[in-house]
Formats: C-alpha cells, structure tokens, sequence
C-alpha cells in the first residue's frame, strides 16, 4: 500500500503500533511520551503484524495498552509527526512467559530478533540494546558474552529508533 500526499509524492506504507506497553512501578502519573523499561512508546517500525514482543511486567495485572497507529516511520524518529493512522483493529495475543527474567523490552519479528535500549543519553541506550542482545545471543546459543560479542560485529545492525522524545532508543 502507498500513501500520497497533496503533491503527489508517495511512500510505502507499513503499518505498526508505537505504543505497546505497561506503566511504571512507581505511584503517580507518567507520560505516554517517553518508552520506558515496560515498554511504552517504543515507536519501532520494526514491530509490524507478525512480531512477538517480549515486555518485562513491572506492576501487578500488567495494566497493558497499545495504540498511537503509525503508518509508517523511519528510524530515528526525528520529529515528532510521524504518518499517523488510526486503527480500527489490532489483534494482539498474550501469554505469560515467567521462565524470561527480563529487564527491558525485546521483540522477535518477522526477519530478526530486537533488543532495546532506552536513555537520555544515545550512548547509554546503545549500551543497553547491545548488552540485551549480548544476552539474548547467549541464551540461544549458549556461546558466552565473549563470543556473543564477537558474533555481535558479524551480524548485529544497531539502529536508532528515536530521538524525539526525550528518552532516546536503540535497537
């Protein structure tokens, strides 16, 4: 599918939530704006339909929400706007899954695995990203944070999810 604007131009669509995710443990109000350790406004384009996301459960109930339609967006998120849409219907799944002892979000989508990193700082949310997958890659292939590490040169591509929002992400 193709969106088109007032001139003309087109791009292609490929729609995904940018919201996924549960509140804080910590009393007050917080900001839908920020992602967070519980997931939240991730805004990664790469968690389209056929995705699995992996989200640590930092309250009692989970207290889980989605929305925030995005049509398509690119890496980075550099502005605000992203094409917004709204969905009439997302049909999500859930499982509970005790055996994952995780700290932040990760995801299994269609063509690869995604950790995330989020922080004010890019640099600390790389770190992040890159550690969680430093884990993951051991858990998969029992091969030891060393050689996740060097594994990690040959096969990872760390992508900036956004800059927009305060909090960056890495993915």
């Amino acid at each position: 599918n193709l969106g088109r604007d007032a001139q003309g131009r087109s791009v292609q669509l490929r729609p995904f939530l940018g919201i996924m995710g549960m509140p804080p443990d910590e009393p007050g109000r917080h900001s839908t704006t920020p992602p967070r350790a519980g997931g939240g406004n991730i805004d990664c384009k790469e968690l389209v339909q056929g995705s699995t996301l992996f989200l640590p459960i930092p309250v009692e109930g989970a207290l889980f929400s989605a929305g925030d339609g995005h049509a398509v967006q690119g890496d980075g998120e550099v502005a605000g706007p992203a094409l917004e849409a709204p969905f009439e219907v997302a049909e999500l799944e859930f499982h509970l899954r005790p055996d994952l002892k995780l700290v932040r979000p990760r995801a299994r989508t269609p063509h690869a695995w995604v950790t995330f990193g989020f922080h004010e700082d890019l640099d600390e949310a790389t770190v992040q990203a890159l550690g969680d997958m430093l884990v993951l890659l051991d858990e998969q292939l029992g091969c030891g944070r060393t050689q996740a590490l060097a594994l990690s040169s040959l096969v990872v591509d760390l992508h900036v999810t956004q800059i927009v929002n305060g909090v960056r992400g890495v993915h």
